[in-house]
């Protein structure tokens, strides 16, 4: 008589990494100066420099991290930038 077939067991979930919550400023390029919060309750997603007071607000949805508050406030610094850039 043949032997039973056992189930093969699933590979083990891979644990994923948590993205960072504290980022360096584009202003005072202080390393971990810049911390993100999410306001899910206003859907407010906001980066404030503890060093020198810098902020950004944007809106954040359902998927919205951290480092994407972070990117579009660097997106906004180069985009600002280069309009004054085009403006001289």
């Amino acid at each position: 008589m043949g032997k039973r077939k056992s189930k093969a067991k699933p590979p083990p979930r891979k644990r994923m990494d948590k993205l960072d919550t504290v980022f360096s400023c584009p202003f005072c390029n202080h390393g971990t100066g810049v911390e993100c919060r999410i306001d899910m309750k206003n859907l407010i997603g906001e980066a404030i420099c503890s060093i020198c007071q810098e902020s950004f607000s944007t809106t954040v949805t359902a998927l919205t991290e951290p480092i994407d508050i972070y990117s579009e406030w660097i997106d906004e610094c180069e985009r600002v930038n280069s309009l004054e850039d085009d403006g001289a």
